[in-house]
């Protein structure tokens, strides 16, 4: 929440908050801004100013499950195999983006120029995290050194996305993640 706010457009920041966290929990993000508008008892102007793109809606939605992974890939960080540190994190990477709907469009990468005042945080944060794990994968000869953390999300936003309207979306996202993981190749 912004600080220097008066208590008011605090209140009406954190009552915003907490209708968007449930209108993207049941509608994804697509969510419509002016249904969370109305819930929320203000007008769509007051949600524009507090959230001036729907990317930062779905980021502010996001921040305790984007620090709750940043936290675990530092919990993993100096753990066991390098490989499989990482393909946990990612595991969990993927998993919150399929229960937090809107979390994988928070991450997306969508090609716009960096807006310093409106830019990415939950990517940023995700790369800054996944950042020592896949250095680390790389340099046990785990991982091909050009893998870049921004593919991985990639990735996993994609299988997310494109597996959102399956009638089980975990079961699939699974599936598709662990063939991305395992190549194409049958097993030797």
């Amino acid at each position: 929440m912004p600080e220097g706010q008066r208590a008011d457009a605090r209140r009406n920041y954190a009552r915003i908050l907490t209708v968007a966290e449930r209108e993207v929990a049941v509608h994804g993000a697509g969510a419509s801004l002016e249904q969370i508008a109305r819930t929320a008892g203000v007008g769509s102007a007051t949600v524009r100013r507090h959230f001036p793109t729907r990317r930062a809606l779905l980021e502010a939605v996001s921040r305790e499950r984007v620090e709750a992974l940043r936290v675990r890939a530092e919990e993993l960080s100096g753990q066991g195999d390098s490989r499989t540190a990482l393909l946990e994190w990612l595991d969990g990477v993927l998993s919150y983006s399929i229960a937090a709907r809107g979390l994988a469009a928070a991450l997306a990468y969508d090609g716009a120029p960096a807006d310093p005042v409106h830019e990415n945080s939950c990517s940023a944060t995700m790369e800054e995290a996944a950042g020592p794990l896949l250095r680390r994968a790389v340099r046990d000869g785990a991982i091909a050194a050009d893998v870049t953390v921004g593919d991985l999300i990639t990735l996993i936003v994609g299988i997310v996305l494109a597996t959102e309207h399956h009638p089980d979306p975990a079961a699939r996202a699974n599936r598709l993640f662990r063939m991305a993981v395992a190549g194409l190749s049958p097993p030797a």
